[in-house]
């Protein structure tokens, strides 16, 4: 009997952890679009740092995190047990703000030109390599800067990952924002301190000496590493954006009940195109949702800087 009860009791355990990855991996999914930003914006934030100071900035902006994520878990887990009705409109805000985000950077793309982002970053390392700036008051800023803009992404992390175990017991729920929380915080931080040593990296590789084989290909690999470093950051943010919209512009259409559907008609119509009608059955959801987002990040920035500009003009009277 007893023996019977523990085999019970594991078989319970591992439906539940099933379940759980399950829900896990269907969130990490979920809020991929917030990755791509995350890696960029994070990366950015230790440009200027002493080379041998990068990890450890790095390593305070993830425990920041961490706090960061032991504030929000709770919080969102008290809001699904004794709010459970907000958990939607929450998340609408968050799918509004992921295009918002989204659109701005779009608009920023598109109203400053390379010369001025690049003469910009150039007066950044100006002002840190200048004598006179306390490089430790310089990075205690920086990680500062990355902990608030960590709370905003993680924020927006929970929220998707709330409403996609809304309706799953609380159990479940702690397990999944839980593990939630410890992967995007490995694994974002883990790539961000990967991608600000490849530079080193590929340093190293290329001034490696021998006249054989295997260091000449080194050689060689340092090198493309090198030049493909600027081109994975920027790859990184233009994904990320783009990422923004559909996952933004997702959570809204499914939040919006008609427009749901006039999307899922609209993909059915697509499917029964000859020869190509699974692939744009599969794409067309995701693209009229990449659409719907950039409209609401569009209309979100106009009211965004209708208030500000109002606010500004009270203010001056």
């Amino acid at each position: 009997m007893a023996g019977t009860s523990l085999l019970a009791l594991i078989d319970d355990i591992a439906s539940i952890l099933d379940d759980v990855a399950t829900m896990t991996k269907v969130a990490t999914k979920k809020t991929a679009g917030v990755l791509g930003d995350d890696l960029a914006l994070n990366a950015q934030q230790v440009t200027g740092v002493n080379a041998e100071r990068e990890l450890p900035v790095v390593w305070a902006v993830a425990v920041g995190s961490l706090k960061n994520k032991a504030i929000l878990v709770p919080a969102a887990l008290a809001i699904s047990a004794l709010a459970p009705w907000a958990v939607t409109p929450l998340l609408m805000v968050g799918g509004a703000f992921l295009c918002y985000e989204g659109f701005e950077k779009l608009a920023h793309s598109f109203l400053h030109s390379k010369q001025e982002d690049d003469a910009h970053h150039k007066e950044q390392l100006a002002a840190v390599a200048a004598p006179a700036v306390d490089l430790v008051a310089v990075e205690k800023d920086k990680i500062k800067g990355a902990v608030r803009t960590d709370f905003i992404l993680s924020a927006e992390i929970i929220a998707i990952t709330l409403g996609t175990v809304a309706t799953s017991p609380f159990a479940m729920q702690v397990a999944v924002l839980t593990g939630i929380a410890l992967i995007m915080t490995v694994g974002v931080y883990g790539l961000v301190a990967g991608i600000v040593k490849l530079d080193d990296a590929g340093l190293y590789l290329s001034q490696r000496q021998g006249a054989n084989g295997f260091p000449a290909f080194q050689r060689k690999l340092g090198a493309l590493i090198l030049r493909a470093a600027p081109y994975l950051m920027k790859s990184l943010s233009v994904l990320g954006m783009a990422a923004m919209f559909m996952v933004g512009g997702g959570i809204l259409t499914h939040g919006i009940h008609s427009l749901h559907e006039l999307i899922e008609h609209a993909a059915h119509s697509a499917g029964e195109i000859p020869l190509l009608g699974g692939i744009l059955q599969a794409l067309t959801p995701t693209f009229l949702d990449a659409v719907v987002g950039v409209i609401a990040g569009a209309l979100v920035l106009g009211a965004v800087s209708l208030v500000g500009r109002i606010w500004r003009k009270g203010k001056s009277h």
